[in-house]
């Protein structure tokens, strides 16, 4: 079986592009060319109902945060132990020249139901190849 990433390949090697040579930043930070990567915060929502904020400058892509969400998701279903996360929704905001993501994501040991879904494993791996970092 398949599976469907969270977001189209082709848009995540799109990212790509923009995010090659990102290094550490001063304060956890990941800086990229021109993208900064400002961080994540968890908040469990419930059993395995979890939210992520995000926030990222030096861009104005929608695809960016949501992408830097999605790998932080990713990561903290494998740290939970988890193999799989569902997308729930993502709501993204602009303030300055700051982009933040407040997602929401199933997380589950085993495939969830939906479209939207996401192999933990194959998405971090995915993510750092892209270097964007996760939680």
């Amino acid at each position: 079986m398949t599976l469907a990433p969270i977001l189209p390949v082709a848009l995540l090697t799109g990212l790509a592009a923009g995010l090659s040579g990102c290094a550490e930043a001063g304060g956890g930070a990941v800086s990229g060319a021109t993208i900064t990567y400002e961080g994540v915060e968890t908040h469990l929502l419930d059993d395995d109902l979890v939210g992520f904020q995000v926030a990222l400058s030096g861009t104005t892509s929608k695809a960016a945060v949501t992408a830097y969400a999605a790998c932080a998701a990713a990561q903290y279903a494998q740290i939970r132990g988890f193999g799989f996360a569902r997308h729930v929704r993502t709501n993204v905001t602009r303030s300055g020249g700051s982009l933040q993501a407040d997602a929401v994501y199933l997380i589950s040991p085993a495939l969830p139901r939906g479209l939207r879904t996401i192999d933990a494993e194959v998405t971090v791996a995915d993510c750092h190849e892209r270097g964007i970092p996760t939680v």
